[in-house]
């Protein structure tokens, strides 16, 4: 990879990023020679456990215990909420790549957000991002939650100010580049950012109700921190949301699997949860 030039088009060099995961394991107990492992596999398209075998240990159990719900997608109250689409946590150049790296490759999800947003665009459905953003007066917080103090350190969607867009273009703030003509059409509603896991603080809820919306398709990252709060914020608001499942992923760490820690939750609170391909193929007949 070249130390000036990288896939993701950051202006960071191979140390740099080296140094943000060494930062980022640090703050989280996982070894940077763990991490490297991920981080290697999934530049080399080896995760530790391929697609077809994180499905199998992923899958829903053969038979639940809890009654099954599901979400009908009506044109015009339905949207496609998509949290954090960003370079820090989708690219292998992102600072979180290290810990997050094994679960995004495990579940395609780069590839399969992009599907969601092409499936919505293709049938006018409108399109939320509900984004996350650090400024200067963020890091002057008086207390932090163990991944706040996480994010900061490592500079995590950090920008100069809120109108301040220098250096943006690229950075680990900025949107992944295959999303980005899906994101900057003109109609993709960009909501204000969010602080810390959920929409609470910004304006998604705002946006979606002056649009008509009351029921949601939801992905993004990261799956048992920001996307979780989506949903139980959502559903709080009186939304129903269906929560595609292969387009998250989440950190493994020591202190355990973000991914499935959300998917038993997902399935115990949400109206849906789905796969990408189903995902997409419900979006296509509700046209």
């Amino acid at each position: 990879m070249d130390e000036k030039t990288n896939q993701c088009g950051c202006e960071a060099s191979t140390e740099q990023i080296d140094q943000s995961r060494r930062r980022l394991l640090a703050n989280s107990g996982m070894t940077f020679a763990a991490a490297t492992a991920a981080v290697t596999a999934g530049m080399t398209g080896e995760a530790s456990a391929a697609t077809d075998e994180a499905e199998a240990f992923y899958a829903d159990p053969e038979t639940g215990g809890l009654p099954e719900v599901d979400m009908e997608i009506e044109p015009g109250r339905t949207a496609l909420v998509i949290v954090d689409p960003q370079i820090d946590f989708l690219s292998e150049q992102g600072v979180s790549w290290g810990v997050v790296g094994e679960s995004v490759t495990e579940q395609q999800t780069v590839d399969n957000i992009e599907k969601l947003f092409a499936a919505a665009k293709a049938v006018d459905m409108p399109v939320f991002i509900s984004p996350h953003y650090y400024y200067p007066h963020d890091h002057q917080w008086k207390f932090e939650g163990t991944l706040e103090k996480t994010m900061h350190a490592i500079k995590m969607f950090d920008r100069k100010s809120a109108l301040n867009v220098d250096n943006f273009d690229g950075s680990g703030s900025d949107w992944m580049p295959q999303y980005k003509k899906y994101i900057n059409d003109g109609k993709t509603v960009i909501c204000s950012p969010h602080k810390i896991y959920g929409p609470a603080q910004n304006d998604l809820n705002l946006q979606m109700r002056k649009q008509g919306i009351d029921k949601v398709i939801l992905g993004g990252m990261s799956a048992n921190l920001c996307v979780q709060a989506h949903l139980y914020e959502m559903l709080e608001l009186g939304y129903e949301v269906a929560v595609v499942r292969d387009a998250t992923a989440g950190a493994k760490v020591p202190e355990g699997d973000g991914y499935l820690a959300a998917l038993i939750n997902y399935r115990m609170v949400a109206n849906g949860v789905w796969w990408t391909d189903d995902a997409v193929t419900r979006i296509q007949k509700s046209a």
